[in-house]
C-alpha cells in the first residue's frame, strides 16, 4: 500500500509562484511513476504533469508547459510541482498519483494510488 500526502497549496495572486510537494510512503518509491493532476470546481480531473521512475523523462499538459516543472527526490520519497506565472485558470485541487510499476501516463486510470489533494486558488 502506498500513501501519498500533498502539501503547499494556498491562495496566491495571478503571476505568483507556488511549490507543491507530495510525500510518499513505501521503500520502493524510486521505482514509481508519478503524476500530478488537478480538478477545478465542477470539472473533471485533468492531467498536469508526470515523471518516470528515473526523473529523466517528464511530460506536461499544454496549458502548463513552460510554467510548471515536475521533479522528484527519491532520497526523500517526494515529488514536487513548481508552478510559476500562475493564472486563475490554474485554480483547483491538485492531486499527486503513483504507479508502482514505474510507468507514467496522462490518464488517471494509469495510476493506482492517489493523495487527498491540496487546494490552489489563484485570484485575478
Amino acid at each position: 500500500q502506498v500513501q501519498l500526502a500533498e502539501s503547499g497549496g494556498g491562495l496566491v495572486q495571478a503571476g505568483d509562484s507556488l511549490a507543491l510537494s507530495c510525500a510518499a510512503s513505501g521503500s520502493t518509491f524510486s521505482s514509481y511513476g508519478l503524476g500530478w493532476f488537478r480538478q477545478a470546481p465542477g470539472k473533471e480531473r485533468d492531467f498536469v504533469a508526470n515523471i518516470d521512475w528515473s526523473g529523466s523523462n517528464t511530460d506536461y499538459a499544454d496549458s502548463v508547459k513552460g510554467r510548471f516543472t515536475i521533479s522528484r527526490d527519491n532520497a526523500k520519497n517526494t515529488v514536487y510541482l513548481q508552478m510559476n506565472s500562475l493564472n486563475p485558470e490554474d485554480t483547483g485541487v491538485y492531486f499527486c498519483a503513483a504507479n508502482p510499476d514505474g510507468r507514467r501516463g496522462s490518464r488517471g486510470s494509469q495510476y493506482d494510488y492517489w493523495g487527498q489533494g491540496t487546494q490552489v486558488t489563484v485570484s485575478s
